[in-house]
């Protein structure tokens, strides 16, 4: 049985100007697989400019990559026409940053979610079309005699929010790319929000690629994460052993700027360098800001297998076994 996912050695390359080119490698040399039959969710964490919406449009289909294949259900995403496309749109679904964006100030919530019913036509009624509205709002923890004929001014951003889940969910989606789901909501609405998409990956069979920078809430909804930083991967593999013990300087220094309430604990220990020069070439993205670097980080590091589901590109480990990028995925538990 093919896989629900593949990425074999994706990397994006912006470029920009006409006369003396510039170039920008938002991902670099990428590779993933998630399994059609063990829906998980998996996070993929980084500070802004780590490379993590770029991944998001490459999965959406949004942009090409530069090099390499993404492949879902067995067919290259770039090659898909006519009803295999709508195929794809139907079943690989986004929630991004935004709660407010996606909403059109002068239609209620009924033309939201009503929009992809008639696309794709989900129902042959309106009686079917209000009963599947109606089981999505349901899903999502909303109450749809609260929510059917209001105006988006008129509710929360959570509320929004979950509309935008169940939007999704109406799909009957197999992926789900939730892209900063909760970066722009109440704190006191982010539980319920991460438990509306554990739900969904245990009650209705969804994978989930959660993307965030917020480490904390990584914890709480997955338990795999690919850590980023320049578009090139710095650990990965099961996330409590990923936050409790990290493997790489990059990946500590996340940790360690969690403001976590424990008011003896020192926050932003780890001491920040940066070198005269931005980087190491074509060595470690992090060259310029780790204080353990040498001239050994001049050069690209693999990952290293540290234990059965943990995995980092630094060489403090070189006298572990190295992993090709393809292996990633073997890190990851599901």
């Amino acid at each position: 049985m093919s896989h629900l996912l593949e990425l074999r050695n994706v990397s994006k390359v912006y470029s920009r100007g006409l006369i003396s080119k510039q170039s920008t490698t938002a991902l670099q040399d990428f590779s993933l697989t998630l399994r059609e039959d063990e829906p998980s969710i998996l996070t993929v964490a980084g500070e802004s400019g780590s490379g993590k919406t770029t991944l998001a449009m490459l999965l959406l289909g949004f942009i090409a990559p530069t090099t390499g294949q993404i492949i879902y259900r067995g067919k290259d995403i770039s090659t898909l026409r006519g009803s295999e496309k709508l195929a794809f749109r139907r079943e690989v679904q986004a929630v991004f940053q935004d709660p407010f964006a996606v909403f059109n100030p002068f239609y209620t919530v009924d033309h939201l979610l009503s929009v992809p019913i008639k696309k794709f036509k989900l129902a042959k009624s309106r009686a079917e079309a209000r009963d599947k509205m109606d089981e999505a709002l349901t899903a999502v923890g909303l109450r749809p005699e609260d929510i059917i004929g209001r105006f988006p001014h008129q509710l929360s951003g959570g509320q929004r929010q979950r509309i935008n889940v169940a939007r999704a969910l109406l799909l009957k989606p197999r992926l789900l790319i939730a892209d900063e789901p909760v970066s722009m909501v109440d704190a006191s609405l982010r539980a319920s929000i991460l438990e509306t998409l554990r739900n969904l990956q245990r009650d209705h069979g969804v994978s989930i690629i959660y993307i965030t920078h917020d480490l904390t809430t990584a914890y709480h909804i997955a338990k795999s994460i690919i850590v980023l930083y320049r578009g090139a991967v710095m650990e990965t593999g099961e996330v409590e052993a990923v936050i409790k013990h990290p493997q790489h300087p990059y990946t500590r220094l996340l940790i360690d700027s969690i403001p976590w309430p424990n008011l003896d604990q020192r926050w932003g220990e780890q001491k920040i360098i940066t070198r005269e020069s931005s980087g190491a070439g074509n060595g470690c993205p992090f060259f310029s800001r780790c204080a353990q670097a040498n001239e050994q980080c001049k050069n690209p590091a693999p990952l290293f297998s540290i234990a059965p589901h943990q995995a980092a590109a630094c060489f403090l480990h070189s006298n572990k076994p190295e992993l090709e990028a393809a292996q990633i995925s073997e890190t990851l538990p599901t």
